[in-house]
Protein backbone atom coordinates (compact mmCIF):
# COMPACT_ATOMS: atom_id res chain seq x y z
CA UNK A 1 0.00 0.00 0.00
CA UNK A 2 1.35 3.00 -0.77
CA UNK A 3 2.00 6.01 1.74
CA UNK A 4 1.27 9.57 1.60
CA UNK A 5 4.70 11.63 0.94
CA UNK A 6 5.86 13.80 4.38
CA UNK A 7 5.39 17.41 3.58
CA UNK A 8 8.05 19.17 5.00
CA UNK A 9 7.85 23.19 6.19
CA UNK A 10 8.69 25.17 2.95
CA UNK A 11 12.36 26.91 3.51
CA UNK A 12 12.35 30.90 4.79
CA UNK A 13 11.42 33.13 1.47
CA UNK A 14 13.43 36.55 1.84
CA UNK A 15 12.58 39.79 -0.35
CA UNK A 16 15.54 39.23 -2.07
CA UNK A 17 14.26 35.72 -3.41
CA UNK A 18 10.96 37.26 -5.16
CA UNK A 19 12.58 39.62 -6.61
CA UNK A 20 14.53 38.11 -8.02
CA UNK A 21 11.91 35.68 -9.76
CA UNK A 22 9.76 38.59 -10.66
CA UNK A 23 11.27 39.05 -14.08
CA UNK A 24 11.36 42.56 -15.65
CA UNK A 25 9.45 43.70 -12.79
CA UNK A 26 5.99 42.86 -13.72
CA UNK A 27 3.77 43.37 -16.35
CA UNK A 28 1.66 46.51 -16.09
CA UNK A 29 -1.82 46.22 -17.47
CA UNK A 30 -1.79 49.49 -18.63
CA UNK A 31 0.68 49.00 -21.82
CA UNK A 32 -1.50 47.58 -24.19
CA UNK A 33 -2.58 47.81 -27.47
CA UNK A 34 -5.52 46.87 -29.68
CA UNK A 35 -5.62 46.89 -33.16
CA UNK A 36 -8.76 46.03 -34.68
CA UNK A 37 -10.42 45.19 -38.11
CA UNK A 38 -13.73 45.43 -39.55
CA UNK A 39 -15.52 43.56 -42.52
CA UNK A 40 -15.87 44.56 -45.56
CA UNK A 41 -20.04 45.03 -45.50
CA UNK A 42 -19.34 47.49 -43.03
CA UNK A 43 -15.89 48.71 -43.67
CA UNK A 44 -13.84 51.19 -41.00
CA UNK A 45 -11.94 53.90 -42.71
CA UNK A 46 -8.14 54.08 -41.97
CA UNK A 47 -8.30 57.47 -40.08
CA UNK A 48 -10.79 55.15 -37.54
CA UNK A 49 -8.69 52.18 -37.50
CA UNK A 50 -5.84 54.41 -36.39
CA UNK A 51 -7.84 56.11 -33.62
CA UNK A 52 -8.93 52.80 -31.75
CA UNK A 53 -5.45 52.02 -31.51
CA UNK A 54 -5.78 55.14 -28.76
CA UNK A 55 -9.41 55.00 -27.91
CA UNK A 56 -10.09 51.90 -27.04
CA UNK A 57 -8.98 51.90 -23.59
CA UNK A 58 -9.51 48.69 -21.39
CA UNK A 59 -9.38 45.32 -23.00
CA UNK A 60 -8.43 41.80 -21.63
CA UNK A 61 -6.59 39.15 -22.63
CA UNK A 62 -8.85 35.79 -22.81
CA UNK A 63 -9.68 33.55 -20.59
CA UNK A 64 -8.99 29.81 -21.11
CA UNK A 65 -11.57 27.33 -20.46
CA UNK A 66 -11.87 23.35 -21.07
CA UNK A 67 -15.59 22.40 -20.08
CA UNK A 68 -15.99 19.33 -17.72
CA UNK A 69 -17.97 16.25 -18.86
CA UNK A 70 -19.48 14.72 -15.48
CA UNK A 71 -20.25 10.84 -15.49
CA UNK A 72 -22.19 9.74 -12.51
CA UNK A 73 -21.35 6.26 -11.25
CA UNK A 74 -22.73 4.80 -8.27
CA UNK A 75 -23.40 7.68 -6.11
CA UNK A 76 -19.65 9.28 -7.31
CA UNK A 77 -19.16 11.63 -10.04
CA UNK A 78 -16.01 10.78 -13.02
CA UNK A 79 -14.91 14.22 -14.28
CA UNK A 80 -13.51 13.98 -18.12
CA UNK A 81 -11.96 16.87 -19.90
CA UNK A 82 -14.44 18.14 -22.39
CA UNK A 83 -14.40 20.83 -24.98
CA UNK A 84 -12.73 24.27 -25.18
CA UNK A 85 -15.54 27.31 -24.41
CA UNK A 86 -14.38 30.65 -25.82
CA UNK A 87 -16.04 33.96 -23.78
CA UNK A 88 -16.87 36.94 -25.18
CA UNK A 89 -14.39 40.10 -25.05
CA UNK A 90 -15.20 43.24 -24.29
CA UNK A 91 -13.36 46.69 -25.23
CA UNK A 92 -14.05 49.48 -23.20
CA UNK A 93 -13.98 52.69 -25.74
CA UNK A 94 -13.18 56.40 -25.48
CA UNK A 95 -16.03 58.52 -27.40
CA UNK A 96 -14.67 61.77 -29.40
CA UNK A 97 -16.98 63.77 -30.63
CA UNK A 98 -17.04 62.48 -34.63
CA UNK A 99 -18.37 59.34 -32.68
CA UNK A 100 -16.21 57.60 -35.53
CA UNK A 101 -15.65 54.42 -33.48
CA UNK A 102 -19.02 53.80 -32.18
CA UNK A 103 -20.23 54.70 -35.64
CA UNK A 104 -17.87 51.77 -37.27
CA UNK A 105 -19.57 49.54 -34.91
CA UNK A 106 -23.21 50.76 -35.30
CA UNK A 107 -22.73 50.20 -38.69
CA UNK A 108 -21.19 46.74 -38.23
CA UNK A 109 -24.06 45.53 -36.16
CA UNK A 110 -27.06 47.13 -38.98
CA UNK A 111 -24.87 45.00 -41.17
CA UNK A 112 -25.56 42.39 -39.46
CA UNK A 113 -29.11 42.78 -38.50
CA UNK A 114 -30.48 45.83 -39.77
CA UNK A 115 -32.44 47.92 -37.14
CA UNK A 116 -35.33 48.92 -40.11
CA UNK A 117 -36.73 45.70 -41.31
CA UNK A 118 -34.43 42.29 -39.46
CA UNK A 119 -32.66 41.85 -42.56
CA UNK A 120 -28.79 41.17 -42.94
CA UNK A 121 -25.72 39.62 -43.96
CA UNK A 122 -25.84 35.66 -43.66
CA UNK A 123 -22.11 34.86 -44.94
CA UNK A 124 -20.21 34.27 -41.65
CA UNK A 125 -17.08 35.35 -44.05
CA UNK A 126 -18.86 38.84 -44.54
CA UNK A 127 -19.72 39.84 -41.05
CA UNK A 128 -16.65 38.87 -38.98
CA UNK A 129 -13.32 40.03 -38.70
CA UNK A 130 -10.31 39.59 -36.68
CA UNK A 131 -8.64 41.50 -33.84
CA UNK A 132 -5.34 41.64 -31.82
CA UNK A 133 -4.46 42.21 -28.39
CA UNK A 134 -0.66 43.28 -27.91
CA UNK A 135 0.60 43.18 -24.48
CA UNK A 136 3.46 46.08 -24.42
CA UNK A 137 6.84 46.02 -22.47
CA UNK A 138 8.24 48.87 -19.85
CA UNK A 139 10.70 49.44 -23.23
CA UNK A 140 8.00 49.08 -25.91
CA UNK A 141 8.53 45.94 -26.71
CA UNK A 142 5.98 43.26 -27.43
CA UNK A 143 6.01 41.14 -24.73
CA UNK A 144 2.94 38.56 -25.99
CA UNK A 145 -0.03 38.75 -28.66
CA UNK A 146 -3.11 37.73 -28.94
CA UNK A 147 -5.21 36.77 -32.26
CA UNK A 148 -8.69 36.79 -31.74
CA UNK A 149 -10.31 34.98 -34.96
CA UNK A 150 -13.86 35.65 -36.67
CA UNK A 151 -15.45 38.10 -33.86
CA UNK A 152 -18.21 40.41 -34.52
CA UNK A 153 -20.43 42.78 -32.24
CA UNK A 154 -23.56 41.62 -29.91
CA UNK A 155 -24.07 44.16 -27.77
CA UNK A 156 -22.76 48.14 -27.83
CA UNK A 157 -23.65 49.85 -24.27
CA UNK A 158 -25.74 53.34 -23.58
CA UNK A 159 -23.97 56.21 -23.39
CA UNK A 160 -25.38 58.24 -20.31
CA UNK A 161 -26.40 61.64 -20.33
CA UNK A 162 -26.26 63.23 -17.08
CA UNK A 163 -26.21 67.05 -16.14
CA UNK A 164 -24.41 66.25 -13.31
CA UNK A 165 -21.66 64.33 -15.14
CA UNK A 166 -18.12 66.22 -16.03
CA UNK A 167 -16.40 63.51 -17.60
CA UNK A 168 -15.51 62.34 -21.00
CA UNK A 169 -17.89 59.40 -22.58
CA UNK A 170 -16.73 56.17 -22.55
CA UNK A 171 -19.13 52.80 -24.30
CA UNK A 172 -18.06 49.40 -24.05
CA UNK A 173 -18.45 46.60 -26.95
CA UNK A 174 -18.94 42.59 -26.59
CA UNK A 175 -17.83 40.68 -29.36
CA UNK A 176 -18.35 37.08 -29.99
CA UNK A 177 -15.40 35.30 -30.32
CA UNK A 178 -14.78 31.71 -32.84
CA UNK A 179 -11.59 30.95 -31.33
CA UNK A 180 -8.56 33.04 -30.36
CA UNK A 181 -4.13 31.99 -30.35
CA UNK A 182 -1.47 33.64 -28.29
CA UNK A 183 1.80 34.53 -29.78
CA UNK A 184 4.92 35.35 -27.72
CA UNK A 185 6.83 38.25 -28.58
CA UNK A 186 5.18 39.42 -31.51
CA UNK A 187 2.61 39.34 -33.91
CA UNK A 188 0.90 36.65 -35.46
CA UNK A 189 1.27 37.65 -38.97
CA UNK A 190 5.26 38.39 -38.12
CA UNK A 191 5.23 34.72 -37.64
CA UNK A 192 5.81 35.21 -33.46
CA UNK A 193 6.15 31.71 -31.65
CA UNK A 194 2.83 30.19 -31.04
CA UNK A 195 2.79 29.10 -27.24
CA UNK A 196 -0.70 27.95 -27.88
Amino acid sequence: MATRQQLNPPPLRKITDFKSKLTGGGTRSNLFEVVLSFPDIAPADVNTLDKARFLVKSAALPASSVTPLEVSFRGRTLKLAGDRTFESWTIGVINDTDFAIRSAFEKWMNAINRVSDNTGATDRAAYQADAFVYQLNRDGTTLRAYHFYDIFPTNISNIPLDYDTDSIQNFTVEMQVLWWEAVKGTSPAAGGEDIN
